[in-house]
């Protein structure tokens, strides 16, 4: 898929069941930049490195986990957060999916609206505002505190090196994309 196609068919239709105050410049270059760190806007579920057509655990462009209840990672983190819950309820309502985690966390892989808002509701939950469309570490720092990507956390230097190169690159790419219709 190109940029211009996740923005039409996914961000924008994803951004017209939250509130209009989370539909900006910097929630679009962030979930572009997540998703093209994660999958590239190529991927709805996680591929395995050398396991042809075996899923790994991620779903969605965004590469959302169930989590756990305990753990409030991946979907269950979203669905308990209390910044989240609310709208997420609508956005399943909207969606058709049951609001319930596993059945969110199975729907993301067929539904780019249901995962591009749940990406959207993840960063919601984030204390902190969203950086300025040209602020990249600060995304990059936003990045790491909400999707927590395994390759930094238990990568190697030059692994954590090459990650946040492509960060670099992602939200670049996605920064040069910023230029949407907001009316």
């Amino acid at each position: 898929m190109t940029i211009g196609s996740i923005i039409v068919t996914a961000i924008k239709p994803a951004m017209e069941l939250l509130p209009a105050a989370m539909h900006t410049p910097q929630a679009h270059v962030m979930l572009l930049a997540t998703g093209l760190q994660e999958s590239r806007l190529e991927h709805r579920y996680q591929v395995v490195q050398g396991r042809p057509g075996v899923k790994g655990p991620a779903r969605g462009f965004w590469q959302f986990e169930l989590g756990t209840q305990a753990s409030r990672g991946g979907v269950w983190g979203v669905y308990l957060h209390e910044a989240s819950r609310y709208w997420l309820s609508i956005v399943c309502a909207a969606r058709g999916v049951a609001f319930e985690p596993r059945a969110i966390w199975e729907r993301l892989e067929t539904d780019d609206v249901l995962a591009a808002a749940v990406a959207r509701l993840l960063m919601f939950t984030d204390p902190q505002r969203l950086p300025a469309v040209e602020d990249e570490e600060g995304a990059w720092q936003l990045y790491l505190r909400t999707w927590r990507p395994g390759a930094w956390a238990r990568g190697s230097a030059q692994q954590r090196s090459d990650l946040r190169a492509k960060w670099a690159r992602n939200h670049a790419q996605a920064e040069a994309s910023a230029s949407w219709d907001f009316a």
